[in-house]
């Protein structure tokens, strides 16, 4: 084994430009040698990772994998929509989409030497983005959706149901994907949240010179509609406009749900 201390990791990283995990398996490499260190992370053209991981990367891909109570997503990074559909990318997302089912959340970051390979094959700014995890209570449903786009998931869901059906819960995934809440229920909503946006529709409809005797009245049809933005339970139904996803779901009840999507859509 190769001797040589964190002081030496920072030293390599500085002078190259390369990852932490690079410069350690360089100094593993090559026994310590500074020099030879050095040259093998040019080499193998690791020494400018460090100018890739400065250049935006929005595009990427969203994997999705599941097995028994247990779903996974993950978000793999990268700059060009081209790349974000290779073949290769797509598969390494996958592989830890399901690392992160068979292993835990934190399977995706342990692999972070494969996506350095990857980041020098495809050469761009290829980083790990979102990871999430959910492995159903007993007695709950879980299900999911992934929109996919061009080949490659760009927008996936992840749901977990009290007392629901399987359909009930992927019905709630897909309309989730593209109702995009950010809360279950109004509780969720932060207080301070609804005080500042409460403050902001007085002001809003005293400016337009509604009445003041009907004001608590008009705020309170504001605030609803803002709500019906943000609040899952809130929302009118994707698949029946009529009715809101609370009145869809009965006695089910949403016990959390996820949501993962490229900043690029």
């Amino acid at each position: 084994m190769a001797e040589f201390s964190a002081k030496d990791v920072q030293r390599l990283r500085q002078v190259t430009g390369a990852g932490m995990m690079d410069a350690k398996k360089a100094l593993v490499e090559n026994a310590g040698d500074f020099e030879a260190s050095s040259k093998w992370l040019r080499e193998k053209g690791l020494a400018s990772s460090a100018k890739r991981s400065d250049r935006a990367n929005v595009q990427g891909v969203v994997a999705l994998a599941r097995s028994a109570n247990t779903a996974a997503v993950v978000e793999l990074k990268c700059e060009t929509d081209f790349v974000a559909k290779s073949p290769d990318f797509v598969a390494m997302a996958g592989t830890l989409a399901q690392a992160v089912v068979d292993e835990g959340d934190q399977a995706a970051a342990a692999r972070a030497e494969a996506i350095d390979d990857l980041k020098l094959i495809m050469k761009e700014n290829i980083e790990l983005g979102r990871v999430v995890r959910f492995e159903a209570a007993e007695g709950n449903v879980l299900d999911s959706y992934v929109h996919n786009q061009s080949g490659r998931g760009v927008n996936a869901v992840l749901v977990e149901l009290a007392g629901g059906t399987q359909e009930l819960a992927h019905d709630v995934a897909v309309h989730a994907a593209f109702g995009k809440p950010l809360y279950v229920r109004r509780e969720d909503v932060p207080a301070e949240l609804v005080a500042e946006e409460r403050s902001t529709l007085e002001a809003t409809a005293r400016n337009a010179g509604k009445p003041e005797a009907a004001m608590p009245k008009i705020v309170e049809g504001m605030l609803n509609g803002w709500y019906k933005e943000r609040v899952l339970l809130d929302q009118p139904f994707a698949k029946d406009d009529k009715k809101s996803v609370a009145q869809v779901l009965g006695d089910a009840r949403v016990e959390r749900f996820a949501q993962v999507v490229l900043d690029a859509f």
